[in-house]
């Protein structure tokens, strides 16, 4: 049992680094799109292009983020004290994840077919 618990650890934590690598490279890969398509004229497009390529990053980089966490905590350490840190992480997660659709899309996810 504890080489599956120690397997499970390791895989949270690649979850994790993965989540990470995606923010930070994506974020240098907007910042280097946005860069190169920069002219005074198109400045309001490509400044409004890179909002929305980094507040996707930025959600897809949550969502590895909270996957990690949550198999470490279910799997390693399934204690009330973990399971409500979970809980509070997921919610802060949710709510960051919630506001960037909003500011990404201009309507909330559940108004997609609106």
């Amino acid at each position: 049992m504890d080489i599956f618990k120690d397997f499970v650890g390791i895989a949270g934590y690649a979850i994790e680094a993965t989540g990470v690598l995606i923010i930070v490279i994506g974020c240098f890969g907007a910042t280097f799109w946005f860069l190169l398509r920069l002219k005074k004229s198109e400045l309001i497009m490509a400044y409004n292009n890179y909002r929305i390529v980094l507040g996707r990053v930025i959600l897809l980089g949550l969502e590895f983020l909270l996957a990690g966490d949550i198999i470490r905590t279910v799997v390693i350490a399934p204690t009330l004290q973990q399971v409500g840190v979970l809980t509070v992480i997921v919610l802060i997660r949710t709510f960051l994840s919630f506001t960037l659709e909003l500011e990404i899309e201009g309507k909330w996810p559940w108004q997609r077919n609106s």
